[in-house]
């Protein structure tokens, strides 16, 4: 099975307490982790949304560097999408 590069961002909902917030970072590193290799977790914190999403101002910026094999993605897609907390997302091959 041939590894591939990928970069993932993740915008997580800060309208519940941080340590949901910090479990939904783990949560998905866990995931990943399970399916590829995590390189990275790079955390930017709170930010200012370019525009409201779900009437929110302000998100918490994840992204995630790892290798995995080509059909992961579509799952990690599918996963996001059915997560409380997860305002936004984007999955790209480096």
């Amino acid at each position: 099975m041939a590894m591939e590069k990928y970069e993932a961002m993740f915008v997580y909902s800060v309208k519940e307490s941080e340590e949901a917030t910090q479990a939904l970072v783990e949560k998905f590193k866990e995931l990943i982790a399970k399916h590829g290799t995590v390189e990275g977790v790079e955390e930017w914190g709170k930010r200012k949304l370019a525009y409201p999403i779900n009437y929110e101002t302000e998100g918490y910026y994840v992204i995630y560097t790892f290798t995995c094999g080509p059909e992961f993605p579509a799952e990690l897609d599918r996963v996001q999408n059915i997560t409380d907390g997860v305002l936004r997302s984007l999955i790209i091959k480096k």
